[in-house]
């Protein structure tokens, strides 16, 4: 398929900037190692005029009914609908995932926007009873203010989506900084908000060096909300720099997904359910599948069920018809593979599949399955955030629990069962921000989507979406 990228450029004060007079970043096609587009950088001078331009925007869109509002925010919805599939080519372009996915993902970014658009219309107060005649206690919801957002590469169309609905949808305004390595994504939906009548301000979209963007911003007294997507290293970073402002943070960080095989389950239904899930995106999600803990009856069935279908798995470019499994990133990701895998096969794990790059152009890598890998190897305590799943065998529910529960990490889990007292130990004793049962879609516009210890805090998505973006003020009359 012979696709064009778009011209790359920031948006402050609804105005489209681009590379001349700016530093730029090279965006690599990681499936042949192409530049696609040179990408400006914002300067100082660019994010403090995106901070004034949004404090503006701020109290113009604060004062914007919740009506009008949801009327532009659901329009940017239908305009992402109308244009998924040039988006969908962009996402892909630039991130590698197979086109099929990244249509889904676009679809997902504007139901997310839809979502947003009816949910700010619902950004209800209360009237609280009193214990004085003549008195009244209203309780309002108000916009926080200024977000700054911080969004990865691995899912740049849902992630920013989930950030700027929100935000614009209780009424305040954001900054996106997104990741530089897919910028063309957020440009695409950004566009489709100021076509949709977005006013001046509200909105902006910068890229630049990470450290020195969220510095900036977070720094300033304009911002008052941080919404961060990435690492744990780097969210505790940004948490710090929060807290010297006191600003609010909602902070959705890494994770090391368990999934628990329960002697009563069908080994070949969850074994082919997880394969689908745990190669998505070649494996770069913070809710894949990792550490898959299969009951000791189950557990050589399962193996040979998901080894079988992760070596039948199509690899290749993802804008080629018939892909199920596009390139890693970037060359850091396959050096991590590599790393994290043979430190496995020296701590005694056994390599049941893959395990090795494919090819020399592009970062493409097999989709590869460890069994038996004992918990003193780094890839049970490290995120591998790549296309490898661990397969271990349990006999004691409670051991395993215990197992489930060891990491720091609290992002997602799943469990495969077919009894309802298990449904509900399992509910009861794994430490997660979200579980899923028999199923791995736990992240859809109107359900919460966060995770709890290292994971980070807060939700994104759901009226718990909404929340994160709104102050509480009590009134007292008399």
């Amino acid at each position: 398929m012979t696709a064009t990228y778009d011209e790359l450029s920031l948006f402050i004060a609804g105005e489209w900037i681009g590379a001349k007079g700016r530093d730029t970043k090279s965006v690599i096609n990681p499936a042949t190692g192409e530049v696609l587009g040179e990408l400006p950088l914002a300067t100082a001078a660019d994010l403090d005029r995106a901070l004034e331009a949004a404090q503006a925007g701020f109290e113009v869109w604060r004062r914007t009914s919740p009506y009008e509002r949801s009327r532009i925010l659901r329009k940017a919805a239908d305009l992402i609908r109308e244009r998924a599939d040039h988006i969908a080519t962009q996402l892909t372009l630039e991130e590698g995932k197979t086109l099929a996915e990244a249509r889904v993902e676009t679809i997902a970014a504007a139901d997310t926007f839809e979502w947003y658009a009816e949910e700010g219309r619902r950004a209800y107060g209360r009237i609280v009873p009193t214990r004085l005649a003549g008195q009244r206690h209203l309780v309002l919801r108000e916009p926080v203010g200024v977000v700054a957002a911080f969004t990865p590469w691995n899912f740049p169309s849902l992630t920013p989506a989930r950030k700027i609905a929100g935000a614009l949808g209780a009424g305040c305004a954001c900054i996106l900084k997104a990741a530089e390595e897919t910028p063309s994504t957020a440009i695409a939906l950004v566009r489709a908000l100021a076509d949709a009548g977005l006013p001046k301000g509200i909105l902006g979209l910068v890229f630049g060096d990470p450290a020195e963007v969220s510095t900036h911003l977070i720094g300033s007294p304009i911002v008052r909300k941080i919404s961060f997507t990435g690492s744990t290293a780097v969210g505790k970073q940004l948490t710090k720099l929060a807290a010297e402002g006191m600003k609010r943070t909602t902070m959705e960080l890494g994770g090391h997904a368990p999934v628990i095989v329960l002697d009563d389950a069908d080994a070949i239904k969850a074994a082919t359910a997880s394969v689908t899930f745990k190669y998505r995106n070649a494996g770069q999600v913070c809710i894949a599948p990792t550490r898959f803990y299969v009951h000791e009856s189950l557990h050589e069935r399962f193996v040979d069920t998901f080894t079988g279908l992760a070596e039948g798995l199509r690899v290749g470019n993802g804008l080629d018809d018939g892909i199920q499994m596009g390139p890693l990133a970037n060359k850091r990701r396959i050096e991590a593979m590599d790393t994290l895998i043979a430190d496995a096969r020296q701590h005694g794990a056994t390599l049941r599949t893959g395990g090795e790059r494919i090819g020399n152009a592009g970062h493409f890598y097999k989709p590869t399955v460890l069994a038996d890998v004992p918990i003193s190897a780094r890839i049970m305590n490290e995120e591998p955030f790549g296309p490898v799943a661990i397969i271990n065998r349990f006999g004691n529910f409670d051991d395993m629990i215990k197992e489930a529960n060891r990491l720091p990490y609290g992002l997602a889990s799943y469990a495969f069962t077919e009894a309802q007292r298990n449904v509900s130990a399992l509910a009861e004793s794994v430490e997660a921000g979200m579980l899923g049962i028999n199923n791995f879609f736990v992240s859809v516009p109107e359900s919460p989507f966060g995770g709890v210890k290292e994971s980070g805090h807060g939700s994104e998505g759901g009226i718990e979406g909404l929340d994160a973006y709104l102050s509480t003020k009590l009134v007292s009359q008399m």
